[in-house]
């Protein structure tokens, strides 16, 4: 079979690999003049690629039933065995798979040797302006045909590395529906008056997000404030469940400054109090940042050199509160330029989840960020790239 990939990101190279077990002719149609850019900003150039916990709970869509039928243990084992046969050594830290030259590069170069090893055709500069199908055949740009048409051309994200979203626009004139897409893994803008007194701030926190006062979802991990909003790993993890929320609901991060504290804050704290004989900013000091510490008694009105036992009930009750309980209001997120994927894409239900074929276009693949499946951070978007090109690799392979 002719076969054309347009996109060389992870899931169209990968699909090319494993579509050439059999004797296809595969080629790949790649915007840009090398292959893989975005895979060398993956774990800051480090290239987490795999992540040993495999719930799934770690992966989201507007489809959660069929997300499980292409998302699963047995496709994510087949993750991990493709990453050993491309001979990538893994150093494991706190669970998360990198190579372990610590360079993105190394899994780029063994993409690209098993590339070269099979003679897979690459045409680089090549900008996809038009796709049709014509009498059971793909023509794209009016001049290449081919049997087969797999579309990887990835999302919005990183635009910088030639993502424009041009595949959305191809599968929506093939009817596709495309459910909304937005930033996703990225920073969340916050009007509050506290920004810029935390900017620059680091904290290990437990945050939640509340649309319109109800609990959505929670995260552990270290937040950093800046002077637009919030950050970290954690805020990337619930910046989906934003992108998901309507644009005039009510929308909050609250952060717990305590999640060491599993019982009751405030009976912790009083014993706290009592057994170290300080003001209670030294006292706190000893848990949070100094800015953290003024923001939170300023906001209060409690005096810095008051102490704990002096203090009334109510305003005990208020500063536990702020301590375990901490709200920032939450505009937006920043854009596509900061995202590291975006969340919606192809909704699940138009193609075949065994193998990643179009129901509406037959001989139509879709693979990785195109479709409405996004991962949390630590590796899973990865992984997601990588069960995509299997599923549809092999289809192409069994086929030919």
């Amino acid at each position: 079979m002719n076969i054309i990939i347009v996109g060389g990101g992870v899931s169209g190279v990968v699909t090319a690999i494993r579509a050439s077990k059999s004797n296809n002719k595969i080629t790949i149609l790649e915007r840009n003049d090398k292959l893989l850019k975005k895979l060398l900003l993956t774990g800051n150039g480090r290239c987490n690629y795999f992540n040993e916990d495999r719930r799934l709970s770690n992966f989201h869509s507007s489809d959660n039933k069929l997300l499980e039928e292409i998302i699963n243990i047995k496709n994510l084992d087949e993750v991990l065995d493709f990453f050993n046969y491309l001979g990538i050594v893994p150093k494991i830290i706190n669970g998360y798979y990198y190579p372990y030259s610590n360079q993105a590069s190394s899994v780029r170069d063994a993409l690209i040797y098993e590339l070269n090893r099979k003679k897979i055709s690459v045409k680089y500069n090549y900008l996809v302006k038009n796709i049709e199908k014509k009498n059971d055949k793909f023509i794209i740009n009016d001049e290449l045909k081919c049997d087969k048409l797999v579309i990887s051309t990835g999302s919005f994200a990183y635009p910088k590395t030639g993502s424009d979203g041009m595949g959305y626009t191809f599968l929506s004139k093939f009817s596709h529906n495309i459910i909304k897409v937005s930033p996703s893994l990225v920073q969340l803008k916050s009007n509050s008056k506290y920004t810029k007194k935390l900017s620059g701030v680091r904290s290990e926190v437990e945050v939640s997000f509340y649309e319109n006062n109800k609990f959505i979802s929670k995260e552990n991990g270290q937040i950093q404030f800046t002077d637009y909003g919030l950050s970290g790993i954690c805020i990337f993890n619930l910046s989906y469940y934003v992108s998901r929320s309507l644009p005039n609901n009510k929308k909050e991060i609250r952060i717990n400054f305590l999640p060491f504290i599993k019982d009751n804050a405030a009976i912790w704290f009083n014993e706290f109090s009592l057994s170290h004989n300080k003001c209670i900013a030294n006292l706190l000091e000893g848990i949070l940042n100094i800015k953290i510490v003024n923001v939170i008694l300023e906001n209060l009105s409690i005096d810095k050199n008051s102490y704990y036992q002096e203090l009334d009930f109510n305003t005990k009750n208020k500063l536990i509160e702020s301590l375990t309980n901490f709200k920032f209001n939450i505009t937006g997120s920043l854009d596509f330029n900061h995202s590291q994927v975006c969340s919606g894409g192809v909704d699940l239900k138009e193609v075949n989840t065994s193998n990643l074929e179009s129901k509406l276009i037959s001989n139509l693949y879709i693979t990785g960020e195109l479709l409405d499946i996004t991962g949390n951070c630590g590796g899973y978007n990865l992984e997601n790239a990588v069960v995509s090109g299997i599923l549809v690799g092999d289809d192409l392979s069994d086929k030919s």
